[in-house]
């Protein structure tokens, strides 16, 4: 069986679902928004019976979205944008390694899964990191919809937990490390396999609770507006399904979760619009595995668009990026867009946008809001992202 495939992709991205397809996968879909990822391409969705692959999940296990729809509206808030975004990163950490300001108490710290001696060890850590944001493309934004509602959106997953538990379950389960490496599968009737899942659902709940924590601080404490409405889903994660008539383990990478009714958080390239969606009950939805976009997807890499040192002559020579910094804080000026952080490696200009490739989704998903962003927070330029996914 083939990959069902949405958009146009690169061979590598093609051959890298065919090989998990091959490795154990009963199905699988590569999204619009799919690139290269480690051993499971960004965008790509496989079907496992009775097994889970842990790179499929990937170093950042439940990374996800969260939008919240507030009551306040743009004119309350829009004046107002600078001191906002500045509160932003002052109260909220962002980076590697980083710790709250303000430990966070959850019931998550109870859950059995910390009983495994590999993830007992990670605890503390954990507390201290819970509510903070980390690096890369994760981000807090501040929205204002069609109707000038304002909504508050994260990107971020389980930190330091996710990426220290997904490397201690690649090791025990013999995986390989690199980009063009088969998956590593685990059969979950086995006490590895058991393990992992207990300790993904794990970085499930700590991927919710931080992201709850942030969006939610950023509404009450910073704009003194009330939640209307949460949209939040994982989109590294594995759940049990029943997709033509059997139950199966969907691994989804760089994949929001999409059925019929289920409403998802989508978010654009740093600057530009993000969508609320809304999975559809059309045929082609099913042979999606009811899976659709996370974002806009990379045509770039991260070394291309902020240039790499290479050895020339026996010296190490920053080559040129791809990608400029005036251009990119130009184009954000010429929008609008109040920033803090970021680098070239999340310039617009390395992604697709994000239009394409919902339309190359087609009807298997409908658009109930479009987000333009007001306010963007991500880490600063020189902070290097060590998740890989």
């Amino acid at each position: 069986m083939k990959p069902v495939i949405f958009g146009q992709h690169d061979e590598a991205t093609i051959r890298q679902i065919e090989t998990c397809l091959a490795a154990g996968g009963e199905r699988a879909v590569l999204c619009a928004d799919g690139h290269k990822g480690y051993a499971q391409p960004i965008g790509g969705v496989v079907a496992y019976k009775d097994k889970v692959s842990i790179s499929g999940v990937g170093f950042d296990i439940a990374c996800g979205n969260l939008a919240i729809r507030t009551d306040a509206t743009e004119a309350d808030i829009k004046p107002k944008m600078d001191a906002i975004m500045g509160d932003v990163v002052h109260h909220i950490s962002f980076g590697v390694g980083r710790t709250n300001k303000n430990r966070v108490d959850h019931e998550l710290f109870d859950d059995d899964a910390w009983n495994i001696h590999a993830i007992g060890q990670l605890k503390h850590m954990a507390q201290e990191q819970l509510g903070t944001v980390g690096s890369g493309n994760h981000y807090v934004d501040v929205f204002a919809d069609e109707n000038e509602a304002v909504w508050v959106g994260v990107h971020f997953g389980s930190r330091g937990l996710g990426h220290r538990s997904a490397t201690h379950f690649l090791k025990a389960g013999g995986g390989r490390d690199g980009m063009d490496v088969p998956p590593t599968v685990v059969d979950l009737k086995d006490q590895i396999g058991q393990d992992y899942l207990a300790a993904m659902k794990l970085g499930g709940r700590y991927a919710y609770a931080g992201r709850e924590y942030v969006a939610r601080f950023v509404v009450r404490e910073i704009l003194q507006a009330n939640v209307v409405e949460e949209v939040h889903n994982h989109h590294n994660f594995a759940w049990e399904e029943e997709h033509y008539g059997e139950k199966l383990w969907i691994v989804r990478k760089g994949a929001t979760p999409a059925f019929p009714g289920q409403k998802g958080f989508v978010g654009g390239s740093m600057g530009d619009d993000a969508v609320i969606i809304e999975g559809a009950d059309v045929p082609k939805s099913r042979e999606a595995l009811f899976s659709t976009v996370h974002g806009a997807g990379r045509i770039m890499s991260r070394t291309a668009a902020k240039g790499k040192f290479e050895n020339v002559g026996g010296k190490r020579i920053r080559q040129p990026g791809r990608v400029r910094y005036d251009e990119m804080m130009a184009w954000l000026k010429n929008k609008g867009v109040i920033l803090r952080g970021g680098d070239l490696d999340e310039a617009p200009q390395a992604y697709r946008r994000l239009p394409d490739v919902l339309a190359a989704h087609g009807r298997t998903i409908r658009v109930l809001h479009t987000l333009r962003p007001l306010g963007v927070a991500m880490a600063g330029r020189d902070i290097v992202d060590p998740y890989k996914d």
